[in-house]
């Protein structure tokens, strides 16, 4: 099984990785950020590939309502667009605004 949302999961791993349980954060880090496949997580651990991938499924899914109700990476990616915008076209009263948003 390949997960379709790999990208969003892998930057939703870097926010709130500590939240989930030590053995999601394990098999999540070891297929996102090490790439292994669900059978080489499975080997390694001695399960099923099924269950590797149901750990990944769930972890996912916690990494998404984790995401709907905290926002961090909206945030950040929301000032991230700010402040290239104010990049492209500086005043001080654009950057007092997104500093006050902020506070």
């Amino acid at each position: 099984h390949s997960f379709p949302t790999r990208r969003s999961s892998d930057l939703l791993l870097d926010y709130y990785r500590n939240l989930l349980s030590d053995k999601q954060r394990e098999y999540l880090i070891n297929h996102f950020e090490e790439d292994l496949s669900l059978t080489e997580i499975a080997k390694n651990n001695g399960i099923s590939r099924q269950a590797v991938y149901d750990n990944i499924r769930r972890g996912i899914n916690q990494l998404k309502e984790y995401e709907e109700k905290l926002g961090f990476h909206a945030k950040e990616k929301k000032l991230y667009t700010e402040l290239m915008n104010l990049k492209e076209d500086f005043t001080m009263e654009r950057l007092d605004n997104i500093i006050e948003k902020l506070f």
